[in-house]
């Protein structure tokens, strides 16, 4: 039995990450077998490209550049980690995919959503998640947790609030293309009360 692909989508500082960790507590405790992962990462290759996108030195970087090495990580890490672990019978629990780059590049950095759609569909060759869950956070909210909390800020983080605020509205736009399966969650609540919620919309899911 083919394994459910799971992700995790939100804007910075919507708290993707501690969510994530939270969750293998509760799973482990289910005996649910699965993996995690994140993009751009997840495998050696993707991270080596992650590290030149998120670079805070590569300021002059061109959005089409951005958005096609976004793309060619999450290629990359879907052949060589996800795929093989969904067809084990494993679940993937990913933090951020396609969606993130149809906010972020063609949304945020003005690309146009339908272009990078494009590009990542070459990407991907028709796989996308089964489930997707939105981490909703204001993006006021998001930044000023992203400032309080880190010490040594990447590309993106350096971003001003208005860039944040583009992204939201892609992501708005993108809950409406993908709605079957993207089951929004109010992250602006406490950890334990989001990852309640995301433990149950997954567990559900699994068990059927």
């Amino acid at each position: 039995m083919r394994g459910l692909f799971i992700t995790i989508e939100g804007p910075d500082g919507s708290g993707k990450s501690t969510i994530v960790k939270e969750l293998t507590k509760k799973l482990d405790e289910a005996q649910i077998t699965y993996i995690t992962t994140r993009e751009p990462g997840g495998i050696d290759i993707a991270e080596q490209i992650r590290a030149i996108i998120l670079s805070p030195k590569n300021t002059t970087m061109d959005v089409r550049t951005e958005a096609l090495l976004y793309a060619a990580s999450r290629r990359q890490h879907l052949v060589e980690k996800i795929l093989p672990a969904l067809e084990k019978g494993i679940h993937v629990i990913c933090e951020r995919f396609v969606e993130s780059s149809l906010a972020y590049q063609g949304y945020g950095r003005g690309i146009g959503i339908d272009k990078v759609w494009m590009i990542n569909q070459f990407a991907i060759d028709d796989t996308l998640p089964d489930i997707t869950i939105f981490l909703d956070v204001n993006p006021e909210i998001g930044l000023a947790r992203i400032n309080a909390n880190r010490k040594n800020l990447d590309r993106l983080d350096l971003e001003g609030i208005e860039f944040h605020k583009r992204v939201y509205e892609g992501y708005n736009i993108v809950k409406e293309m993908f709605r079957d399966r993207i089951i929004v969650v109010d992250a602006n609540r406490t950890i334990d009360e989001v990852v309640e919620d995301v433990y149950q919309i997954i567990y559900k899911k699994i068990k059927g």
